[in-house]
């Protein structure tokens, strides 16, 4: 007598849909958005242990040079190897992405779980405290903490950080919202469970898939906030290299060299547009509703 897999226990995290990376393989949004996201990383690894030349060593007697066998992307105004530079520069976009998207995931994902279990008073006050939050946006924060504490990275993490809080918060209430209606919270509450073993039992593994799709998509945010940031300043500082200083740089060179501020834009467009891709295949394969009707 043939015998069927026993069900997962209630209220445990579905697992991934029945093939799911043979879904993955086929599905081209997610396809690209992993090889544009593997190409970012690769580059930031890469350059901790190569680069063609120095990213910090001028040569003003061959700056603005266009792209040669020496210089496969060119030289810039003060004579920098440009490949070196958006290689060293992918580390900045990366780092500022990581903490300041996991700055926004715990601190965000806390308060939204906090406010959806406990409701009343609490959840009115976290929702109001994050309505305040988005009234301050990232850049603006930014400039906020450079007048005080100065221009750098650091306070360029804070911000980006900052300003993802709010948004994280609103998604893990919805969505926890929606489980705490389910019949195997009532039944664990009926088994005297409490509010915490509930939802981390419970609610934070079944709102997790949301929670991760979400990331890809603020991280690309972040990249592009760092790249604003810096090229107004306030950012990543000299000497070291970042994609927003390096359009700075290049904005009074856009008739001498215009491939100058082509490299970096591309550099920038290119990771954004492979997280965002990465993203929409996750939330497509991890949606059980989406995955049954594939």
């Amino acid at each position: 007598m043939p015998t069927t897999d026993a069900a997962p226990p209630p209220g445990a995290a579905a697992p991934a849909p029945p093939g799911f990376w043979r879904r993955a393989l086929q599905h081209r949004s997610f396809v690209i958005g992993a090889a544009l996201t593997v190409l970012l990383l690769l580059a930031a690894g890469v350059s901790y242990v190569w680069t063609p030349w120095s990213p910090y060593e001028m040569d003003i007697a061959n700056k603005l040079q266009g792209p040669n066998e020496r210089h496969w992307l060119g030289t810039d105004v003060f004579g920098r190897d440009v490949a070196s530079q958006l290689l060293v520069g992918a580390r900045a976009s990366i780092l500022v992405g990581i903490i300041a998207v996991g700055i926004g995931l715990i601190a965000g994902t806390a308060l939204g779980l906090l406010a959806s279990a406990r409701r009343g008073w609490v959840e009115e006050g976290i929702m109001r405290l994050t309505d305040f939050s988005l009234a301050f946006p990232a850049i603006l924060s930014a400039i906020m903490l450079t007048a005080v504490f100065g221009p750098g990275i650091v306070n360029a993490i804070i911000a980006i950080g900052i300003y993802n809080i709010p948004t994280f918060a609103r998604i893990a209430r919805a969505s926890a919202n929606a489980v705490w209606s389910r019949e195997y919270v009532a039944a664990a509450r009926a088994a005297g469970k409490g509010q915490l073993a509930i939802t981390l039992q419970h609610v934070l593994p079944n709102i997790s898939a949301i929670l991760i799709v979400q990331s890809t998509i603020r991280f690309a945010i972040a990249i592009l906030a760092e790249a604003a940031l810096s090229f107004l300043g306030l950012g990543t500082q000299p000497p070291q290299p970042s994609w927003g200083r390096m359009l700075a740089e290049a904005q009074t060179m856009m008739w001498q060299a215009p491939l100058l501020a082509v490299f970096p834009g591309m550099a920038i467009v290119l990771a954004v547009l492979g997280l965002n891709l990465l993203g929409d295949g996750l939330r497509d394969l991890l949606d059980p509703r989406l995955a049954r009707k594939r």
